[in-house]
């Protein structure tokens, strides 16, 4: 046999030297997926866009799913082809050295932790497109929180809901109007494996209710240093319509929630006792968990005898609970049957009477007609509790004032922590360069602290405007693409399909307006006067052009009106090419629109916004805010770094608001956005603009980061509650 036939016959063959590489390539590449820390580190991410950019991109970008198109002999040729070991290689070594790391914040800050960590409850996860665990604000804020946190180093574990087919993808219908699609999860396509039991047996959990019990099983994520434990009931042994209670983020009816919220609360204390960790904290996000608490007053009074009283005291002392909402409707509320039949077992142990542990859920303990408020029992069960803005705080103390009736509304005990936003995850690639040669060595260490950012004074306005360009050219690629799909599916014409490919023009002043699409959020705000938004849009010298996205809950027909009526708009010769609507919003659309756009529009109804992030996202990239002054704006805003709508106050009439507010979004566009961003000088710089924009990102970026956020976290509410204390953190 001559050297060219051994050649072809041994082509594409590994050998046994070989073999051992495969493998260990294909484990380290595995155990790279496995750990969603690659989902804030850009170049951890090009590596898995390098073996196949088309196919991870249609996955969602996500590296377990693309791995699993890959034979490990496969695998080892593509990597070799591409010239990718050297750069695993290192990734792998980053992953474990950032694993393994002790010389962290919380090691300095939040000793105490170490020995008694923080159990964050949270009924949805935005950590990635590729997990849809979330729906929207809520979901992204825990996510970007448990991030920080394991930058930070804070000890800390996370429960949630495994929902199978997670929130719901959205499409418009030839008439504009939102559909539903659900899609099951495929399980074996995530980074994620059952939770054992220290023995190694995967662990089950049982809640008995009047009606029998439910069983459920606990999955776990790495999510950097934290583990996220997500827990799931379609387990055999549980009834069809109780296997599918976590399959949906916040369908079905009352009986649904209430059952996922005993999941959640009850179901977490359990499982983590099951898993062998002792919390000497618990955070409660949001009332959805805030059963949570009693099954660890149970405990206590089981293992060291305690009454119900003492127990409660001595659990109230360590959870934390975060009101998120100034809307009622938010803010759940179950019948006395429903609370009966599902906590009834519960009560009994506490040793508690029907009217005693209703009273816990009522404002007015002596009502024998009022509901059972999951807030109220948080705030009861909490001895700190937060608002997530300044503003939202005074509005949380007015709200719930009555449950402690002896106080001055000044000195009812709901503090706040103003949220803020996971830097590396929301910051383009490109910003991050320039940064680097700006800002101070290791600045994305201590991206909350503000001395990080001061070296933004100092830059070329000429090159970040350039980068602000690219990055808006990035965007309406994406825009295009996403758009014409869309005409594609609706079975549109040619000429329809041809308009999509080009919409919009990269030159013009771009606002961005992607969120939840409630209806106090008043997406349709701009189009109240449709002459005068229309010449506002389309004037000759001072275009401008608007990017919506967002969804409206199945159940918010208000909401799903808004969509149809601003997606109509491309009907109208006016708007035709000045208005688009993109579908389906989720982590990556709103990537690359807070990366792109000029200016992030955010117009509530005042004081109804908590506090919004997705315009603190904007921040870190260049954009500007034009906000009503709710929220995080209310306490961000200086005059310098933005626009405001409005001054501030709100009429008791909704009507009146919003006729006052539409005038004065009107008035800013014309007189102070448009001709800020079209005023240029000779090098074609619009130079007031760009100073806005420095001023927005050395102002801003540092104060709503998460990183800030989970080190107020750790110093106000974590260390004291580990260590028995009242919190320090006051009502203000």
């Amino acid at each position: 046999m001559n050297k060219a036939e051994l050649l072809s016959q041994t082509k594409g063959v590994v050998t046994n030297h070989d073999k051992l590489t495969v493998e260990n390539l294909h484990e380290k590449c595995m155990a790279i997926a496995s750990n969603l820390w690659w989902s804030w580190n850009p170049e951890v991410q090009q590596l898995f866009r390098d073996l196949d950019p088309v196919r991870f991109r249609q996955l969602d970008h996500n590296p377990v799913a693309l791995l699993g198109e890959f034979t490990p002999e496969r695998l080892f040729e593509r990597v070799n082809e591409v010239v990718l070991l050297s750069r695993i290689n290192q990734a792998y070594r980053r992953l474990k050295e950032y694993m393994t790391d002790r010389q962290t914040w919380a090691s300095t800050h939040a000793g105490v932790l170490g020995a008694k960590p923080v159990a964050y409850f949270s009924a949805e996860f935005g950590i990635h497109e590729s997990l849809p665990i979330y729906s929207g604000g809520l979901g992204v804020l825990s996510g970007d929180h448990i991030k920080s946190a394991s930058s930070l180093g804070i000890p800390l574990v996370a429960i949630g809901l495994f929902y199978a087919q997670g929130y719901f993808r959205q499409q418009l219908n030839d008439a504009g109007y939102q559909e539903e699609k659900y899609v099951d999860t495929q399980v074996e396509n995530l980074p994620i494996k059952p939770a054992l039991c220290p023995d190694g047996n995967p662990i089950t959990i049982t809640l008995e209710t009047r009606t029998g019990n439910l069983l459920v099983k606990v999955w776990k994520m790495q999510v950097g240093r934290v583990r996220l434990f997500l827990l799931d009931s379609n387990v055999e042994g549980n009834r069809p319509e109780d296997r599918n209670l976590t399959s949906r983020l916040y369908g079905g009816d009352e009986r649904t929630r209430i059952r996922q919220e005993l999941i959640l609360g009850v179901g977490g204390v359990k499982a983590l006792k099951a898993l062998g960790i002792q919390p000497g904290v618990y955070h409660l996000n949001e009332g959805h968990s805030a059963f949570g608490p009693l099954e660890v007053i149970r405990q206590y009074m089981e293992t060291d005898g305690l009454a119900f009283d003492d127990a409660l005291r001595e659990v109230a002392m360590r959870s934390v609970f975060t009101t998120h909402t100034p809307v009622p409707a938010g803010h759940d509320r179950f019948t006395p049957e429903l609370i009966e039949e599902h906590l009834g077992p519960l009560r009994e142990k506490l040793g508690l009477s029907y009217e005693q542990f209703m009273s816990l859920g009522r404002v007015d303990p002596e009502s024998t007609t009022e509901t059972f408020c999951m807030t109220v029992i948080g705030l009861k069960l909490s001895r700190t509790a937060n608002a997530v803005s300044q503003l939202h705080g005074h509005v949380s103390r007015r709200m719930w004032a009555h449950l402690w009736p002896w106080r001055a509304e000044s000195e009812i005990p709901i503090g706040h922590i103003t949220n803020g936003v996971h830097s590396q995850s929301w910051l383009a690639e490109q910003m991050r360069t320039l940064y680097d040669r700006v800002l101070v060595h290791g600045w994305m260490d201590r991206v909350g602290e503000p001395e990080s950012w001061k070296g933004i004074y100092n830059v070329d306005l000429g090159e970040l405007w350039e980068t602000h360009n690219t990055l808006k050219t990035i965007m309406f690629s994406f825009i295009r693409r996403r758009f014409t799909a869309q005409c594609r599916r609706r079975n549109e014409s040619e000429a329809a399909i041809e308009q999509a490919r080009n919409i919009l023009d990269p030159s013009i002043l771009t606002i961005g307006f992607a969120r939840r699409f409630a209806t106090y959020k008043r997406a349709n705000l701009i189009f109240s006067d449709l002459e005068r938004i229309s010449k506002i849009l389309n004037d000759p010298n001072r275009p401008i052009q608007i990017v919506f996205a967002g969804k409206a809950h199945p159940k918010d027909e208000g909401g799903k009106s808004f969509i149809q009526k601003i997606a109509q708009l491309r009907d109208d010769p006016r708007f035709a090419n000045r208005v688009v609507f993109i579908e389906d919003y989720d982590v990556n659309v709103c990537r690359h629109l807070v990366q792109g756009v000029d200016v992030w529009l955010n117009n509530p109804r005042l004081p109804l916004e908590a506090s919004g992030t997705s315009g603190q996202k904007v921040v870190l990239n260049g954009g500007l805010n034009l906000s009503i002054l709710d929220g995080w704006w209310a306490e961000a805003y200086d005059g310098h770094n933005g626009f405001a709508i409005g001054g501030g106050t709100s009429h008791v009439s909704d009507e009146i608001t919003d006729n006052r507010d539409v005038l004065s979004l009107y008035q800013v566009l014309e007189n102070d956005v448009a001709p800020i961003f079209y005023n240029r000088d000779v090098d074609g710089l619009p130079r007031e603009w760009i100073k806005r924009m420095i001023n927005s990102i050395g102002t801003l970026a540092w104060r709503f980061s998460s990183d800030r956020m989970v080190m107020d976290y750790g110093r106000y509410c974590y260390v004291p509650a580990a260590g028995g204390l009242s919190s320090q953190m006051g009502p203000h």
